[in-house]
């Protein structure tokens, strides 16, 4: 009977001591494979788009100006299409400004047939005239909103926010967001400096760069 008694009082320790490790080291089914991946970089669909006030006398140098960068920027965006809404009530400054838009961005080189004309439910038929063109941007995300907890953790596991602020910083300062889905192609290899290499070596002479030498007081001269 005692013999029993203690053999159920180890078992029954055995299953504690269990359950309390797994408390303290199991983990969430979803948790991440690593902290680093917890946080990614990732894009989301954007809108680079101007407004342009309707004048009576067409379009202003301001105005002009602002096509000319929405076309430099549309040429580098790998966008489809740049489209031009004019507000709804066919008023006649509104259709004429949207056509002379028109044509400005077609001078500034976007392709005739890469833009598009419509018509938007305006509040008043002299409303601007609107031109853009779909774009994605690097997400952000918000580390202020991230639930943490940075009390005592008996676990080897990371904080929850780990690695957000890294990943919004680099999202903040990306220059092209289309670097996150892919890699960009190689340019081609600037041949010409190895010819002038291998030409060298091949008539058996040295093939580094001459070295400057440093004259003395020139660094003085220089800072004067």
């Amino acid at each position: 009977m005692k013999r029993a008694l203690v053999s159920a009082i180890l078992v029954l320790s055995a299953g504690l001591a269990a359950s309390g490790c797994a408390s303290v080291s199991g983990g969430d089914a979803h948790a991440p494979m690593t902290p680093l991946s917890r946080y990614v970089l990732q894009v989301e669909p954007g809108l680079d788009r101007i407004a342009l006030a309707v004048h009576e006398q067409g379009l202003s140098s301001n105005q002009h100006a602002a096509l000319r960068d929405l076309a430099a920027r549309y040429g580098v965006s790998g966008a489809d299409h740049v489209r031009i809404e004019s507000p709804a009530g066919d008023d006649p400054a509104a259709v004429e400004q949207a056509y002379a838009m028109r044509n400005a961005l077609q001078a500034a080189g976007v392709p005739g047939d890469r833009i598009q004309m419509a018509a938007y439910a305006a509040p008043d038929p002299r409303a601007p005239v609107l031109a853009g063109f779909e774009t994605i941007r690097a997400s952000i995300p918000d580390c202020a909103a991230e639930a943490r907890n940075m009390g005592i953790r008996l676990s080897n596991q990371s904080s929850g926010g780990f690695g957000c602020a890294i990943t919004a910083n680099m999202a903040a300062q990306i220059a092209d967001p289309r670097d996150i889905l892919r890699p960009r192609a190689m340019t081609p290899a600037d041949s010409g400096r190895a010819a002038v290499v291998f030409d060298t070596y091949r008539r058996g002479q040295p093939t580094a760069t001459p070295q400057e030498t440093l004259v003395e007081g020139r660094i003085s001269g220089a800072v004067e």
